[in-house]
């Protein structure tokens, strides 16, 4: 929903968004089961259009690439498909998909999570890449995939013509052995963002002082959907490294380390630390007391922290919600703790005074 808001193209272009969702369809009766079984569930829909081209992106990842010039080095190296890769430390390198390269950046070998250590100094990068890299000779770096794929047309095509699901456990393997890979070389700022923990952490990021990734770029803007709502209003609260979005009415609380997304509804006395407020979906104009409910938003002497408090929840007065002394991981009725994160689900109602 946010893409289709978001990116709405003039009349007189070309461009378009239309968002697939999962579907059965006659070229496939099951829901997708990976990522590539989704992208060939859907090959119908890009075949219609003639273009040559096609970047495949991962949907949970938080980072800012310019698509042409990785479109323009896939086209110059005259390659069949083109990774983009991330070079990580041989901390990180377990966690992702590493692969070898050639002097020329043409993948060679291929390896899913490595944690052997003979084989993670066998995929060291070399002095060569390290120097093209702008990083140190003697650095111990590995080229980790990102996930983000570009394909020649035909070469999609033949790609997916099998029944194998997932593009980094399966179609890129193979392709490595067959056919021309490169590497695309990216320095920027990347976390992939597909866990509660990583969500979290990667959104308290922003509230440092000087957080590796920033809103603030005016040479390349975030967009998002125009909401029109007015500017936040704060009634004597304290701010202390506090990221406050658009709409929102905040009475005497003290906020610290955290973000508050629109329209959220913050009471006196309130206290959040390290947590992520979604704010809502809409402003209350039939008040929830009125059905015996609390109103939406954090009320009257609230503590809260290391939480993620999903859009429109209804937290009562003198709600405490903290993982301290809890297990790391937990479900309960109205919340559930991940990786020692508490996260109180969207629409959820906590009643005064409950501890959790």
């Amino acid at each position: 929903r946010h893409i289709q808001a978001s990116y709405k193209f003039d009349n007189f272009s070309r461009s378009f968004v239309d968002i697939l969702a999962a579907q059965q369809t006659p070229e496939g009766s099951q829901w997708y089961q990976g990522t590539a079984d989704a992208v060939r569930q859907n090959m119908r829909y890009f075949l219609e259009q003639p273009f040559d081209y096609y970047i495949i992106l991962s949907g949970d990842q938080l980072y800012r690439m310019d698509f042409r010039a990785l479109l323009h080095q896939h086209i110059r190296s005259g390659s069949d498909i083109t990774l983009a890769i991330k070079p990580v430390t041989r901390e990180q390198a377990s966690d992702f998909g590493i692969m070898l390269s050639d002097a020329d950046r043409r993948v060679t070998h291929f390896v899913e999570k490595p944690k052997d250590p003979a084989v993670l100094n066998e995929f060291r990068m070399g002095p060569e890449l390290l120097a093209s890299t702008g990083s140190a000779p003697d650095a111990e770096l590995y080229q980790a995939s990102m996930g983000i794929y570009v394909f020649n047309r035909n070469v999609l095509v033949e790609c997916l013509d099998n029944d194998l699901v997932d593009f980094g456990k399966h179609i890129i393997p193979q392709a490595i052995q067959e056919r021309q890979v490169s590497g695309y070389v990216f320095n920027g700022y990347w976390e992939d963002i597909g866990t509660i923990r990583a969500f979290y952490d990667a959104n308290l990021d922003l509230t440092d002082l000087l957080p590796q990734y920033s809103f603030f770029d005016a040479t390349a803007p975030i967009y998002t959907h125009p909401r029109f709502l007015p500017g936040s209003k704060i009634n004597g609260a304290t701010l202390r490294q506090a990221i406050i979005a658009d709409g929102c009415i905040i009475s005497d609380a003290h906020l610290e380390r955290s973000v508050v997304g629109v329209r959220s509804i913050i009471q006196s006395g309130a206290t959040i630390r390290n947590s992520i407020v979604m704010g809502a979906d809409y402003y209350e104009t039939d008040p929830g007391t009125q059905r015996g409910l609390p109103p939406i938003g954090i009320g009257r002497n609230c503590v809260i922290d290391r939480a993620i408090i999903d859009k429109n929840a209804r937290i009562a007065d003198g709600v405490v919600i903290t993982p301290e002394g809890k297990p790391p991981d937990l479900d309960a009725d109205n919340y559930f703790i991940r990786d020692g994160i508490v996260v109180v689900p969207k629409n959820a109602v906590i009643p005064p005074g409950f501890w959790i």
